[in-house]
């Protein structure tokens, strides 16, 4: 177990949106979801937690996302290495977040989980506060991933990320410094044309 200087005081939210959709055909971040597109509905969320900032790298599609959210109170990073993977976006994301020393933790998120919640957010804070493990998680379908909140310590690690080497190697690699936070909605997002019809089919019979 951690010590009481790994409790995180103010954090950062990086919202991962850079992707080019490729099975999809156009960019997911801007597929309608309610009154809002993807990408705006994860700043919303974002923003209404206590985070100190909320950042969105942009990459593929930037001028559309960028936009899309300019004016939603986020700060906007440009992944200039985007085709490289979702390794370049979490190094680029987090190099700009570590500028701000008064920042001790960062919550990595996708737009195309549509069910992260501001209470969800708020919930991987709260874990984190009590078990005081440098790293929470969500966890479904028997493994970790996104959203998932890192102590600054982890802030190295994760700017040494390359290519398609996301944030879940570093969550396994040190397995026993990660509290996991059940999240059984995280396993849907959004990858095909299907995937979104289902999506708004869903919410249609809600």
């Amino acid at each position: 177990m951690a010590g009481s200087d790994t409790i995180i005081k103010k954090y950062n939210i990086i919202i991962l949106a850079a992707g080019a959709s490729t099975r999809l055909g156009e960019p997911k971040q801007l597929l309608r979801y309610g009154n809002v597109n993807l990408v705006q509905h994860a700043v919303m969320e974002a923003r209404a937690t206590d985070a100190k900032g909320v950042v969105v790298v942009v990459g593929s599609s930037a001028e559309q996302i960028i936009k899309s959210v300019e004016n939603k109170g986020a700060k906007i990073v440009r992944n200039e290495k985007w085709s490289e993977g979702i390794g370049s976006s979490i190094r680029t994301g987090v190099e700009f977040v570590a500028r701000d020393t008064e920042v001790d933790g960062v919550i990595l998120m996708v737009c195309d989980q549509p069910y992260v919640s501001t209470a969800f957010l708020n919930e991987l804070i709260a874990h984190q506060h009590s078990s005081k493990e440098p790293i929470v998680a969500a966890q479904y379908k028997d493994t970790v991933g996104t959203p998932a909140l890192f102590h600054r310590s982890f802030f190295p690690a994760l700017q040494e990320l390359h290519g398609d080497a996301g944030a879940k190697k570093i969550m396994l690699d040190h397995s026993s410094e990660v509290y996991k936070v059940k999240f059984p909605l995280g396993d849907i997002d959004i990858d095909t044309r299907n995937d979104y019809e289902m999506l708004v089919k869903k919410n249609s019979e809600a």
